[in-house]
């Protein structure tokens, strides 16, 4: 991911960009503007499913969430069109999901199996069902999505306050590249005989900021952008805040295959439980 990765991916905000100059930007950024909660869901929801159906082994996933979850009631946490709670909920559990889009929402809805995921339209700090949960999870950078480290501490809190004994909170997410430098992008993400789609970023490493567009370009003369913001965190940042929180460390893996994590892996899933709660686990980090 450019500056904010040790490991260059695609996509956004739940994949960024992979290519980034290296000519500076600017020392301080501001939030898009006209950006807001429900932007990035409203300007990928049609094309969430077809762009990021492979970001990760769904099964794999899913497999490793049930097994934490075990059957109990689950919370997702930016729940979009159900890539992971309608196979959840297929397992037997109880799964709510959290998503400031209705877009993404209605995506859901519409599918098979969308009906058994208890979805509303709200934030993942203040609009969250009430507890308690087995397994509150965030996949694949969407806890980023929260853009000040306010938020992102706030939300931790929230979770603490919903889990149950012995509950778990699942967070998925890249490691940054701290010692990379500011800079801007601006590449191809595909090219089809009746359309380009662009990808336009910025990065702001010292107020630990990426924001973009992809633009995607059709025959007919229309020009469709989709919208990405984040504010991402390190790995200990993030075990900080979940202390504040009360929360600890249980496990932490490269994937939800269960690889170990290493100073080499660029990405991270985090296992976090009540300071009361902590059982046995295996923390490479």
């Amino acid at each position: 991911m450019g500056p904010a990765v040790r490991r260059a991916t695609t996509g956004a905000p739940d994949s960024i960009p992979a290519h980034w100059l290296t000519a500076p930007f600017w020392s301080k950024m501001s939030v898009m503007r006209g950006y807001h909660d429900g932007s990035y869901g409203d300007g990928f929801a049609d094309v969430y499913d077809d762009w990021y159906a492979g970001i990760t082994d769904t099964d794999t996933s899913v497999a490793a969430l049930a097994g934490l979850a075990g059957r109990g009631r689950v919370l997702e946490l930016g729940v979009g069109t159900g890539r992971l709670a309608i196979p959840l909920a297929a397992t037997g559990s109880e799964v709510h999901g959290v998503d400031s889009s209705e877009a993404m929402l209605h995506r859901l809805a519409a599918k098979p199996g969308g009906h058994a995921v208890h979805a509303v339209r709200g934030d993942m700090v203040d609009d969250l069902p009430v507890g308690p949960f087995s397994l509150v999870l965030v996949a694949y950078n969407t806890f980023f999505s929260l853009l000040t480290e306010e938020r992102q501490q706030a939300c931790f809190h929230a979770v603490a306050a919903r889990l149950g004994e012995g509950g778990v909170f699942a967070l998925e997410a890249f490691v940054p590249d701290t010692q990379s430098t500011a800079a801007s992008s601006l590449t191809v993400r595909s090219v089809q005989v009746d359309r380009v789609v662009l990808s336009v970023s910025t990065a702001d490493v010292d107020g630990q900021r990426a924001e973009g567009q992809y633009v995607e370009i059709t025959e007919g003369g229309g020009v469709r952008l989709r919208p990405w913001s984040i504010r991402w965190a390190t790995v200990s940042q993030l075990d900080t805040m979940a202390a504040a929180a009360g929360l600890v460390l249980r496990d932490r893996w490269e994937s939800f295959a269960g690889e170990p994590f290493d100073h080499d892996s660029a990405r991270h899933v985090s296992v976090y439980t009540p300071r009361s709660g902590v059982k046995s686990g295996h923390v490479r980090s």
